[in-house]
């Protein structure tokens, strides 16, 4: 065991005190971690556009002061009582949803999404007593999504954490905890495209440049990114695709262009957007017969999917998938291992770095739309 183990750790965290405000560098308190709880020194970490929709609390009950942040790389410090598969010195990623390996949905096959521990924003307390592992100055501060990874020092439940490859570089894995896993996922767990294949991407962000690199790794022979904006396009190359098709170039339905695109339509297309009309236009321009479209974007909880029964009748087939359908503590270290065989190309995603104290920076490069990923580094 760590010689820190049983201790409080004071350590520096970013600290959300209020909605939309800059976070604020703080020494905080980590507890030691409880009954099925590891607690991890974090060396890497990212934002991801879900911890800015909750820091701005738009449309949502605030829950501050806050520890955000869930795409991380880190190192093990110590573990609660019950944890055997994971000790100390244990190369990790902390994943905002997890896998208990005991529910139904663990054991299922065709299912990620865990019960005891699918992701809740609504939580941020620790599942085992309802209460935060952080403080400043004795005033408790949420977690957020069981990872809380703005902090030097973050304590998350043993079935949010994949142990991976200890070769494998933290500062590039690190992005593998969420968006880009499920770009990647959406296409090559959930759509599935054959080699020589179509696909469609709708949406060019970092989650559909990595549905993107799926295609690309698949070996599609034509991946067309669609977006609005146009500036996207150039790098999009980087990630495979082929064609581009911007919907506000055309007086009619961007399917309709695709179907004329394809003869028909595309094999495979993976929506990346949350919007409505991406969702419909990307169901309705797959193949009929044998096209299948997946959704990725989380929609507004009041969107409505409307599109004819014939295109269901005329066998093109609808699915969704959450986190790729990866289950994180036994597929992403497989994940790991496509980068480390260079099967997958990760290092494109990172287009910022910034040191933690300037860890603002990077809300300023995502609310901005500047580049993919920006890695924030711990030690510096």
């Amino acid at each position: 065991m760590s010689s820190t183990a049983g201790q409080v750790i004071s350590c520096k965290a970013a600290v959300a005190w209020e909605a939309g405000k800059p976070l604020v560098i703080e020494e905080v308190e980590v507890a030691p971690p409880q009954a099925m709880e590891v607690r991890l020194k974090i060396l890497f970490t990212s934002l991801y556009h879900t911890d800015v929709y909750f820091w701005e609390a738009k449309g949502q009950t605030p829950m501050f002061p806050r520890i955000f942040g869930h795409e991380a790389g880190g190192i093990v410090e110590s573990v609660g009582e019950g944890v055997t598969d994971l000790e100390p010195g244990d190369h990790v990623l902390p994943v905002f949803t997890g896998e208990c390996k005991e529910c139904r949905h663990c054991k299922s096959e065709e299912s990620n999404m865990c019960d005891l521990l699918r992701i809740n924003t609504d939580r941020g307390v620790m599942l085992n007593d309802g209460k935060s592992r952080f403080s400043v100055r004795g005033q408790p501060i949420y977690h957020f999504v069981g990872t809380s990874t703005f902090s030097e020092y973050t304590v998350v439940h043993a079935g949010c954490v994949a142990k991976i490859n200890p070769a494998a570089p933290l500062d590039i894995v690190c992005v593998l905890s969420c968006g880009i896993s499920t770009g990647l996922g959406a296409t090559l767990n959930v759509a599935k495209p054959e080699k020589g294949s179509s696909v469609a991407i709708f949406g060019l962000g970092a989650v559909g440049l990595a549905a993107a690199e799926g295609a690309r790794i698949a070996g599609a022979s034509r991946i067309i990114g669609v977006d609005l904006n146009s500036n996207r396009f150039e790098e999009a190359k980087k990630f495979g695709v082929t064609e581009f098709v911007n919907p506000k170039d055309y007086d009619k339905p961007v399917q309709e262009v695709i179907a004329e695109m394809t003869d028909g339509g595309v094999d495979r297309s993976v929506e990346c957007t949350g919007s409505i009309n991406a969702m419909i236009s990307a169901f309705e321009c797959v193949h009929d017969g044998w096209g299948v479209a997946v959704l990725v974007g989380v929609p507004n909880k009041d969107d409505s999917f409307k599109t004819h029964p014939i295109n269901f009748l005329n066998e093109k087939t609808l699915k969704g998938t959450f986190f790729g359908n990866y289950k994180p503590r036994s597929d992403l270290p497989s994940v790991v291992e496509k980068y480390m065989n260079k099967e997958l190309e990760l290092e494109k995603f990172i287009t910022h770095e910034v040191p933690f104290s300037e860890i603002n920076k990077a809300f300023e490069y995502m609310l901005s739309g500047a580049g993919l990923r920006c890695l924030i580094r711990m030690d510096a």
